[in-house]
């Protein structure tokens, strides 16, 4: 169906970069964002479990946190000069 619609200049860069990424004609890009946004997929949600003490963990990354990576942190962030003037040591001012 052929039909002309007025575009903002936001919207109608947004569609034109889009169409040009994914190699498309502006129409076929401007089809696609709207059947998209008609059947929106649900965001992925992180796989939340219990552990065996009863608090919640998220999957594992394939990261580790080690000893020395939490000391180091704890120094960073517990400088004593962070401190220096404060009425509350529990924070920086």
């Amino acid at each position: 169906m052929r039909t002309t619609i007025t575009l903002n200049d936001e919207t109608h860069e947004f569609a034109a970069y889009y169409a040009r990424v994914r190699g498309l004609s502006l129409s076929a890009a401007i089809n696609e964002l709207i059947r998209k946004a008609q059947n929106p997929t649900p965001p992925e949600e992180p796989e939340i479990c219990v552990g065996p003490n009863g608090l919640p963990m998220f999957p594992p990354t394939g990261r580790r946190i080690t000893a020395e990576m939490v000391k180091q942190l704890e120094a960073e962030e517990y400088a004593p000069e962070k401190f220096i003037g404060c009425k509350r040591p529990d924070r920086a001012c």
